[in-house]
């Protein structure tokens, strides 16, 4: 079994074109995101993005139970933990390099498929919010969890959850909730919905086709073959677990404020266990949290995606700073005691200036870290 952190293999297509394909390699962990997988994909995607001989590039992860459970924050636990007073080095480097590769992503001309089969989370999905192709799966459960953390739904869920069907963003945001194919599907998260026992056919598949020089033919191409294969097994998509309650859900998108949108989610009708479990999480969740994620969707539909990520990258490492982070990665993932000690027990006792103190760049403009981001960009 290799060590390698990522594996890359490059397939030769029949008419010599070639196929990369990235597998995020630590099955163990559920494909966690860790920093040697970020600074591993990061150069690979930029020579693949520039190599005339590479059609598309097929990013996966290991094993059949996860393409990627989230970010590896154990390391991230110990630095905050080291540095209590200050943000840590390390948290500012794990984050700027990741959003560096979600805006790669974001941005890659060349068509880029993303195998979301089995748990799709955090830094998995922003892998995969990206991407040009997002397949999911019978298996897939998609989710933004960071509430239970003490974070954010970050990796430029500013931009997505934004993009959503009115509601969705505000509701999946506060609330933590898994999500299925359909539901990914429904709030654009994803494209095709494609059954993982048949994903080694769909590859044989697209090494008959007929790459060429065209960037957007290619990429039509690509969704032709993907629209193909739905069609065989578009019967065996799992229900929809949003649907029945999207006008509970839209209705969330009119109210002004946080403790009246929380007060509605609690009050939304239905005993199913999705519902319920999601109504536990939002209780279970951090307050202050809860005030990033209602914040960021009134600013986010103004950003453009680069700012997006600089956005983000300064709430992170001030969340690195707070302690409101370090806290929720020890009860949840650490210690296991689920029982948090946030800072504030309910939404209305967070004070304004803590949330301003998060949305401030911990940076002067022309030394953030992602001031380039884009800039480049043709």
């Amino acid at each position: 079994m290799s060590t390698d952190v990522v594996l890359y293999q490059e397939l030769t297509a029949d008419n010599g074109k070639k196929i990369a394909v990235a597998t995020l390699n630590s099955e163990k962990s559920l494909n966690a995101l860790s920093l040697p997988m970020v600074e591993s994909l990061l150069p690979q995607m930029q020579a693949w993005k520039n190599d005339p001989s590479i059609a598309m590039v097929l990013l996966q992860g290991a094993g059949d139970k996860a393409f990627c459970a989230g970010g590896d924050i154990r390391d991230l636990y110990q630095a905050m933990k080291e540095s209590p007073d200050y943000y840590h080095p390390y948290v500012e480097e794990f984050f700027t390099k990741e959003y560096t590769l979600d805006y790669l992503i974001h941005t890659f001309d060349k068509p880029v498929l993303v195998w979301g089969n089995g748990i799709v989370m955090g830094g998995g999905l922003g892998l995969m919010a990206g991407a040009s192709h997002r397949v999911v799966t019978g298996s897939s459960r998609i989710a933004m969890p960071e509430m239970a953390i003490g974070l954010y739904p970050d990796v430029g869920a500013s931009w997505f959850l934004n993009r959503m069907p009115p509601g969705c963003g505000i509701f999946l945001g506060l609330t933590g909730a898994s999500i299925n194919a359909a539901d990914a599907k429904f709030i654009h998260l994803a494209d095709h919905f494609i059954l993982h026992e048949d994903k080694a056919a769909l590859v044989d598949k697209l090494l008959t086709v007929k790459w060429g020089e065209t960037i957007a033919l290619n990429h039509q191409k690509l969704s032709d073959v993907l629209r193909s294969a739905e069609d065989q097994c578009r019967t065996k998509m799992p229900l929809s677990q949003i649907r029945p309650h999207q006008s509970a859900i839209t209705a969330l998108a009119d109210i002004k404020s946080l403790p009246q949108v929380i007060s509605a989610i609690n009050a939304m009708e239905g005993d199913d266990k999705w519902l319920v479990k999601a109504k536990q999480s939002l209780a279970y969740g951090s307050p202050i949290t809860a005030h990033i994620v209602f914040k960021l969707l009134q600013l986010g539909q103004s950003k453009i995606l680069a700012d997006s990520f600089r956005l983000e990258l300064g709430i992170s490492v001030q969340c690195g700073q707070l302690g409101e982070f370090q806290e929720g990665v020890r009860a949840l993932l650490i210690d296991k005691d689920l029982t948090p000690d946030w800072k504030y027990k309910q939404v209305d006792e967070v004070p304004a200036d803590v949330i301003e103190l998060l949305f401030s760049s911990p940076w002067p403009d022309n030394e953030h870290p992602l001031k380039d981001l884009g800039l480049l960009d043709s």
